[in-house]
């Protein structure tokens, strides 16, 4: 079957910023709560999740839309530095992505991004890894207006800036609540990125057709050839 278009997650699938997420969340927990998110912390109450989650869990109370506001900039502050000490060779895009938009772009597969990024950190992508150059007006992103994931709105959303069914989209993520929220949207096909290492626990998922290590191992021309 030829798929109609795709939308990908941001964070852990263009941009393999995952060590730079946890040390800017890291930095963030210990300074309101004294201590590190653990591990486990990390992979259920991080990865994936819009800020209003995470720090009303750091807080372990509901926080107003204003503290919501410094307390995320704050955090986020951390990251921006963080990814920009990288410098150009380190902050990147992820292997094969680049390749792969530029196929997409080409055989005129329509692309969307869906991610739990807020518009500051959303901006500050476009200008340093060059968004723009796939994606106009798809790009989805945590406003405020919608439920994080493992909540469907951000692939709905997305797949409706492209024109398009969720049930005729590919969406690629790399988290368990992305994962969860691309099911849940009714994705034609759910692709899984990560480590080999993971690769066993991933494929078990419910909704998960496809597990693959990088972009670079996205079937393409198969999954979007007419």
């Amino acid at each position: 079957m030829a798929w109609q278009g795709i939308v990908f997650d941001l964070n852990g699938v263009l941009l393999w910023d995952g060590a730079l997420q946890e040390e800017a969340w890291a930095r963030f927990s210990a300074a309101v709560r004294g201590r590190a998110l653990s591990p486990e912390e990390m992979a259920v109450h991080v990865h994936g999740r819009n800020n209003r989650y995470t720090l009303e869990y750091l807080l372990s109370r509901p926080l107003s839309g204003d503290e919501i506001e410094r307390l995320s900039e704050e955090k986020e502050e951390h990251y921006r530095r963080l990814c920009l000490a990288q410098g150009r060779a380190g902050f990147r895009l992820s292997p094969g992505a680049a390749s792969l938009l530029d196929w997409l772009a080409a055989h005129g597969v329509p692309r969307a991004i869906a991610t739990a990024s807020g518009r500051v950190n959303v901006d500050f992508f476009r200008e340093h890894l060059g968004l723009d150059r796939w994606f106009d007006h798809a790009l989805v992103y945590d406003d405020g207006t919608l439920p994080g994931k493992p909540a469907p709105d951000l692939y709905l959303r997305a797949a409706g800036a492209l024109g398009l069914a969720p049930a005729g989209c590919v969406v690629v993520e790399d988290s368990v609540s992305g994962l969860e929220a691309a099911r849940a949207a009714g994705a034609g096909l759910v692709v899984a990125l990560g480590p080999p290492g993971k690769h066993a626990a991933l494929a078990a998922l419910p909704g998960v057709s496809l597990v693959i290590e990088s972009l670079a191992d996205l079937p393409a021309r198969e999954l979007f050839a007419p």
